[in-house]
């Protein structure tokens, strides 16, 4: 690694990190971005993970979060590459009996679908569609006095409630197993409070603007934030695996896009011991078993909404999904997990060779698990697209081990970078004023193990750079984006 001095050295590429690497830029000091891979992107990486010619996105897929976030609004990603492509169908939600409910960026059309519970579905998501672009800053990021205090305290009544207690509003199949759906992003016990917070928030998202394919795959993402960065005079350095903080060159600030766990590993010794028990006792969640197929044509799905929509979930009934996510967590592996499917290739054209498709999808399972969970996922995709499994032309399978090895960050396959529960939705990783500093000076934590959590929005890298410019440069961070 070279010897420069920089203002500042931020070490990880994934979407916080390059959020945190812009942020200082932008303010006019010297970064360094380093990243442990000799591909760059963390969580936004793409590769031909089956066949030649099938570009598969290894971990992260569809990103409402990415084209709504107040962060990235800011930024001209366009201009360095990054196209986003919209499915006619946001998600979709297949039962059954053969019938699907879905979530399409028009909010009537949404609520018209959903029969009896047409009223009760606005009754939800209207005020909260109105309300979200003025008050998603506020939302995505750390515990301050809000700006619209009347708005996010009306969306706080429902976000920190469980999802299966919302689920109440509802008596139809449709919306219950739409809105279990939704919900299950949370990764725990649909029973856990503020399991409904990012279902609302993914909802609200998505009739704001859809929940978009970026053209090219994920990896498109990261190019574009790593152009716009190097255009600003930032500069990076790959295959660099930090274990500590002395292999890098001397700045006055460093953020580190890692979780706890290696934050210990690479900065312990500074650490005080009231700090380092904190960061102890931090809690990773659930983790992910993940899919990748080469398809011989597009998924056959019985429903025509699942055909047009680039997410599905697959789980049938709210009770189902209920049952088991509450398994997944409790250390079991259902026989019918929940399954998150996305199809990206129906829509973009250049993931897969003509007249083939590609398909991607997870389901959960306990944290650190190594049970291959092939056959229990595609049964479940079987079960509502009939002939699937007589398309598949390749198959790519990541245990949680695996997924850890392709992400650091992913410890035991936990994609979220920790629980985000109540007790750690805003005590990310500790309980403080400010959760991206550490208790060494001029030492940041960026990464989705602080507020608001996991998703790629770039808005804990944004919120620990800003704190680091503060503190240590006495700059202030360019202001957010309150614009759909």
């Amino acid at each position: 690694m070279r010897s420069t001095q920089y203002d500042a050295v931020v070490v990880g590429s994934g979407p916080n990190g390059l959020a945190a690497a812009i942020t200082l830029q932008q303010a006019g000091l010297e970064v360094l971005l380093v990243e442990g891979k000799d591909q760059l992107g963390g969580g936004l990486r793409s590769q031909e993970l089956t066949l030649p010619g099938f570009v598969h996105d290894v971990c992260s897929a569809i990103h409402p979060l990415a084209a709504g976030s107040p962060f990235f609004k800011t930024l001209p990603l366009q201009e360095h590459g990054l196209e986003f492509l919209y499915p006619p169908v946001s998600a979709a939600h297949p039962f059954d009996n053969g019938t699907a409910a879905a979530l399409f960026t028009s909010l009537q059309d949404t609520a018209q679908s959903l029969g009896k519970d047409q009223q009760a579905y606005l009754n939800l998501m209207q005020p909260l569609v109105k309300s979200w672009p003025a008050m998603a800053p506020d939302v995505l990021g750390p515990l301050r006095i809000p700006s619209h205090p009347i708005d996010l305290a009306s969306f706080g009544l429902n976000a920190l409630t469980s999802a299966t207690f919302l689920a109440n509003r509802f008596k139809t199949q449709e919306a219950r197993g739409l809105w279990a759906g939704m919900a299950a992003h949370s990764i725990q016990p649909l029973s856990n409070l503020t399991t409904s917070a990012i279902g609302l928030v993914l909802m609200a998202v998505g009739h704001l603007q859809g929940w978009p394919v970026p053209k090219g795959g994920s990896q498109q993402i990261a190019n574009a934030l790593v152009s716009y960065f190097q255009s600003l005079g930032g500069k990076v350095e790959t295959g660099v695996y930090v274990t500590s903080l002395d292999q890098l060159p001397k700045s006055k600030a460093v953020l580190l896009d890692v979780t706890p766990k290696q934050l210990l590993e690479i900065a312990g010794e500074k650490l005080t011991p009231f700090y380092r028990k904190q960061l102890y006792r931090y809690r990773y969640g659930m983790g992910v078993f993940k899919m990748d197929w080469a398809l011989d044509g597009p998924i056959p799905f019985t429903a025509p909404e699942c055909r047009q929509a680039g997410t599905i979930h697959i789980g049938n009934t709210l009770e189902e999904i209920a049952a088991s996510e509450k398994a997944s967590a409790a250390g079991h592996h259902p026989q019918k997990p929940f399954v998150l499917l996305a199809q990206q290739s129906l829509f973009d054209n250049t993931r897969a060779p003509k007249g083939k498709h590609t398909a991607w999808a997870y389901c959960h399972v306990p944290n650190g698990s190594t049970e291959d969970m092939t056959q229990a996922i595609e049964n479940q995709v079987e079960r509502f697209a009939p002939g699937f499994k007589d398309l598949i032309l390749a198959r790519h399978t990541m245990n949680t081990a695996q997924m850890q090895a392709h992400n650091p960050n992913y410890i035991g396959g936990d994609i979220n970078g920790g629980i985000i529960d109540i007790g750690q939705l805003y005590t990310r990783p500790v309980v403080s004023l400010s959760p991206y500093q550490t208790s060494a000076k001029g030492l940041y934590l960026c990464s989705s193990s602080t507020p608001p959590g996991g998703g790629v929005h770039g808005m804990c890298g944004y919120h620990a750079a800003k704190r680091a410019l503060k503190d240590v440069f006495h700059l202030k961070a360019p202001e957010l984006s309150t614009k759909n």
